[in-house]
C-alpha cells in the first residue's frame, strides 16, 4: 500500500467501526467490544507507519476533487507534514487507551455500544481534522466532535448535570463556531481555494486584504473549541460525563482541535500583529485565571478540567510568539500526561463505586487501595507541574524559551509585546500548577477524609493502560527533544538555561509552600467530625458532611467560611477562594448578560404572539362567525315564515317605490 492509501484508512477505520457497532449493538452485543478495540488499534499502527514513512520531511499532499461549486472548489484532500503525522499518532493511541479502559469502567453500563461506537466516531472526526487538507472537509471532522461531545458529556442523561452540561458545551461551542465559519469562508475567498497549502502560497505572497478580521473570526471559533477565555466556561461542566469520555477529550480531541488548527495556519495569525497580540492576551488571561481555579476546586476532576485549559493556554501562549513547534511539542506531552491523569481519576472513582465521592476532601487511605492510580498518577503530576526529567518540563519549557526569545526582540514574526505577556504569566501559571498538583496529589492520597467502601481490585484492562502511558509522560520529553526536532520545522528543542531554571525554581517554590500550608491546615481536620460519613450507612456523604460543617459553623462565622478539612488551597487564596471556586463567577456574569436578556426577549415575543397577534386573528375570526349565527338562525326550515317574510319583503318594495314615485 501507499502511504496515501495508508493515511486514509487511519480515519476511516475508527468510522466503519463507529457504523457497525451502532448496527450491531442491539443484536450482536458480543462484537461490541472488538469494534471499539480493533479499529483504533488498527489506526494506530497505521498512524504510527504513516509517520515513519513521512519522517518529519516534505509534506505529504494528494487531492482529488469532492464536487463542482463553480467558485472556490472543495477538495477531499490529505496535507501530512511532520506535526500531522506525530499529532494523528498521538490521537490513536489515547483512542485506543481509553476503548481498552471503557471495556472495564462501563462493562455494566446498559447504554456501552453507543458509547462505545460515538468515541470511535469521536476518533474518527479528530483524524480527519488532523489529515485534511481542505478547510471545508476539515469542518466537517470539527463539527462531528462536536456533536459526539454532545451525546458524551450527556451518557448519563438521567442526571439534571450531565443533561445542563451537554446542552452548555453544545451551545458555547456553537457560539464559537458562527464567526469561525464567517472567517473560512473569508479565508477562501481572499485566497481563491479551501486548500491549505494554497492559503499559505497566498499569504506568503501578501495576498490576504483582510488578515486582522480574518485571524480575529477564526480566534473566536479556536476560543470555543479550545476552551480559551472567555468562551471557557463549558468544559469544567463537562466532567459530568464518564472519566474515559474527559480523557479522550482533554487529551486528544476537541479541544486540541483549536491549537491544532492555529499550528497549522500560523502564517494566517502572523499576517496581523494585532492579532497575535490579542492571542497572546487570550492565552495569559486563561493560563493564569484556570489556575486559581484549579487551586480552589475539591472535585479531583474539575482540577484535572482547569488544569487542561490553563495547559492549552500554554500551547495558544506558544503560537502567540509563533513557536508551532513549541506548541504541537507541548499538545503532544500534554497529551500523554492529562490522558493518564484522567484514567487515574476513573480508577479512584472506579474504587469508590460512585462519581459523588470524587471530592478530594473526603478521600482516605487510596495509596493503599489504588497503587496502580498511585504511582502513576504520581508520575503525570509530576510531569503537570513540570519537573525534570519528566516529559512536561521539557515540552513546557519550550514554550517559555520561545515567549524569552520574542521578548528580547529576536524574531520578526511576533511583537515584543507578545513575548512579555506569555512570559511573565506562563511563569506565574507554573507557580500556581506546581502548586494545585501537589494540593491534589496530597488531598487524594493522604487525605483525612472518610474512608469511602471498598469496591475491590480494578480490571486489568484499567491499570494496565496506566501503566502505558506513564512511559510517555516521563521520557517523551527527553526522547523529543533529542530525536525530532526535525519534525518540528526543524527548531531545537533542547532547553535553555535562563528558561529552565526559572521555572523549575518557580515549580518548587509552587509544591514547598503547598506542601508547608497542608502541614499548617491539618491542624483543622479534627474539627470538622468527617468521620461521621462512614458511621452514616444509610445517608448521602455530601448531605453528611455539609451538616457536620455545619454543627462546626460558629466556629467559624458561616457555613460557607468554614475550611475544607487540611485543604491548603483555601489558606493560600485566602478570600479569593470563594471567587475562584467558582469560576470568577463567570457563569453569572454571562447569565447576567446573556441569558436573562435572551428569556426577557423571549417572553416578550410570547406575550406579543398570545396577547396580540391572537388577538387580532381572533378578532378576524369573529366576525364572520357571528355573522353565520345571524344567518343559521334565518334558516329555520319552516315554509310560514319564509312566506310572511317574502310577503314582509314584497310590501316593503312597495312602500318605497310609492315614496319615491310621490317624491319624485
Amino acid at each position: 500500500m501507499t502511504t496515501t492509501t495508508l493515511a486514509v484508512l487511519v480515519p476511516l477505520l475508527p468510522f466503519l467501526g463507529a457504523a457497525a457497532g451502532l448496527l450491531l449493538g442491539r443484536t450482536a452485543p458480543g462484537y461490541v467490544r472488538p469494534l471499539a478495540v480493533l479499529p483504533a488499534l488498527t489506526s494506530l499502527v497505521l498512524a504510527v507507519w504513516v509517520a515513519v514513512d513521512q519522517g518529519g520531511g516534505r509534506a505529504l499532499n494528494a487531492a482529488t476533487e469532492l464536487t463542482p461549486t463553480g467558485s472556490v472548489p472543495i477538495d477531499l484532500a490529505l496535507h501530512i507534514d511532520g506535526f500531522a503525522a506525530l499529532v494523528a499518532v498521538l490521537v490513536a493511541l489515547v483512542a485506543s487507551c481509553v476503548q481498552i479502559y471503557s471495556t472495564g469502567y462501563l462493562r455494566d453500563d446498559p447504554r456501552y455500544p453507543s458509547y462505545a461506537a460515538l468515541v470511535s466516531l469521536f476518533t474518527s472526526a479528530m483524524l480527519l481534522v488532523v489529515y485534511s487538507g481542505d478547510l471545508m472537509v476539515l469542518l466537517v471532522g470539527w463539527e462531528v466532535m462536536g456533536i459526539c461531545s454532545y451525546f458524551l458529556v450527556g451518557h448519563y442523561w438521567e442526571t439534571p448535570e450531565a443533561r445542563a452540561a451537554s446542552l452548555k458545551a453544545f451551545l458555547v461551542t456553537k457560539l464559537g463556531d458562527v464567526p469561525f465559519l464567517i472567517g473560512l469562508f473569508a479565508l477562501a475567498t481572499d485566497a481563491g481555494s479551501f486548500r491549505i497549502t494554497e492559503i499559505l502560497g497566498t499569504v506568503a505572497s501578501g495576498g490576504l486584504d483582510h488578515p486582522t478580521l480574518i485571524a480575529v473570526l477564526l480566534l473566536a471559533g479556536v476560543a470555543g473549541k479550545s476552551a480559551q477565555f472567555p468562551l471557557h466556561t463549558w468544559l469544567p461542566d463537562a466532567m459530568a460525563g464518564p472519566t474515559p469520555v474527559s480523557a479522550l477529550i482533554h487529551a486528544a480531541t476537541m479541544v486540541a482541535a483549536g491549537v491544532y488548527f492555529v499550528a497549522r495556519l500560523l502564517p494566517v495569525f502572523e499576517a496581523s500583529q494585532a492579532a497575535m497580540v490579542l492571542l497572546a492576551v487570550m492565552a495569559a488571561v486563561t493560563m493564569a485565571g484556570s489556575a486559581l481555579c484549579a487551586l480552589a476546586q475539591d472535585d479531583i476532576k474539575r482540577v484535572l478540567a482547569y488544569s487542561t485549559i490553563g495547559q492549552l493556554g500554554y500551547m495558544t501562549g506558544a503560537l502567540a510568539v509563533a513557536d508551532r513547534g513549541a506548541a504541537v511539542f507541548h499538545l503532544m506531552s500534554h497529551g500523554a500526561f492529562k490522558a493518564l491523569l484522567f484514567l487515574a481519576a476513573g480508577v479512584i472513582i472506579h474504587a469508590a463505586g460512585t462519581n459523588s465521592l470524587a471530592a478530594m476532601s473526603r478521600m482516605r487511605n487510596l495509596r493503599a487501595r489504588v497503587p496502580d492510580a498511585y504511582w502513576t498518577m504520581t508520575v503525570a503530576l509530576l510531569a503537570l507541574a513540570a519537573i525534570p526529567p519528566f516529559s512536561g518540563f521539557f515540552s513546557k519549557e519550550s514554550v517559555l524559551g520561545a515567549a524569552e526569545h520574542v521578548s528580547t526582540g529576536h524574531t520578526e514574526h511576533a511583537p515584543g509585546a507578545a513575548g512579555w505577556i506569555v512570559l511573565i504569566a506562563a511563569l506565574f501559571t507554573a507557580l500556581l500548577t506546581a502548586a494545585y498538583a501537589t494540593r491534589l496529589w496530597l488531598l487524594a492520597f493522604r487525605g483525612h477524609g472518610a474512608e469511602a467502601p471498598d469496591h475491590g481490585r480494578q480490571p486489568l484492562t484499567m491499570t494496565s493502560v496506566l501503566w502505558v502511558l506513564a512511559v510517555p509522560s516521563l521520557a517523551f520529553g527527553a526522547f523529543a527533544y533529542g530525536t525530532l526536532p526535525d519534525w518540528f520545522d526543524g527548531q531545537d528543542l533542547a532547553p535553555t538555561l535562563t528558561t529552565s531554571v526559572l521555572g523549575t525554581g518557580v515549580a518548587l517554590v509552587g509544591g514547598i509552600v503547598t506542601y508547608a500550608a497542608w502541614r499548617h491546615t491539618t491542624a483543622f481536620a479534627g474539627r470538622v467530625p468527617l468521620g461521621a460519613v462512614a458511621a452514616h450507612p444509610e445517608g448521602d456523604a455530601a448531605q453528611v458532611e455539609a451538616e457536620a460543617i455545619a454543627s462546626h459553623a460558629p466556629a467559624y462565622g458561616d457555613v460557607a467560611s468554614a475550611p475544607d478539612p487540611a485543604d491548603p488551597g483555601r489558606l493560600l487564596l485566602g478570600p479569593l477562594h470563594r471567587h475562584a471556586a467558582t469560576g470568577f463567577h463567570l457563569d453569572a456574569v454571562y447569565t447576567t448578560l446573556f441569558v436573562r436578556p435572551v428569556q426577557a426577549g423571549a417572553s416578550l415575543v410570547r406575550f406579543l404572539d398570545r396577547e396580540v397577534v391572537d388577538t387580532y386573528v381572533r378578532g378576524a375570526g369573529a366576525l364572520p362567525r357571528w355573522l353565520g349565527i345571524a344567518v343559521r338562525r334565518a334558516q329555520t326550515g319552516n315554509v310560514q315564515t319564509y312566506v310572511s317574510a317574502l310577503l314582509a319583503g314584497t310590501v316593503v318594495l312597495a312602500v318605497a317605490a310609492v315614496l319615491v314615485a310621490t317624491g319624485a
